[in-house]
């Protein structure tokens, strides 16, 4: 059983920061890209970032110079730094990790989602 655990959402003001972090426990045998999602009221769920096993890092355009993904191999861990929040950043904020379990066969889990909300 694999289980990810997201913490460090929270109420900020517009301009300020925020560091989500997702931490994965289980029977994991390797994990793989590493990444955030969010959801808004009424919206899908979008893509927001992903990291490889390597370390390359994407961006979706509007988090491009504003978000910083990063991973902790030994912690498994990912995180997720967010500067110069937008009220348009609101949302609940979910981690997805690939991960293998044991054998040749690589699984996506979800984490339960934090909430970020930006208002003064």
């Amino acid at each position: 059983q694999v289980q990810l655990v997201e913490s460090g959402g929270g109420l900020v003001q517009p301009g300020g920061s925020l560091r989500l972090s997702c931490a994965a426990s289980g029977s994991i045998r390797d994990i793989y890209a590493m990444g955030w999602y969010r959801q808004a009221p009424g919206q899908q769920r979008e893509w927001v970032a992903t990291i490889t096993s390597g370390g390359s890092t994407t961006y979706a355009d509007s988090e491009k110079g504003r978000f910083t993904i990063s991973r902790d191999n030994a912690k498994k861990t990912v995180y997720l730094q967010m500067n110069s929040l937008k009220s348009e950043d609101t949302a609940v904020y979910y981690c997805k990790m690939s991960i293998r379990t044991g054998g040749v066969v690589v699984n996506d889990y979800w984490g339960q989602g934090t909430q970020v909300t930006v208002s003064s």
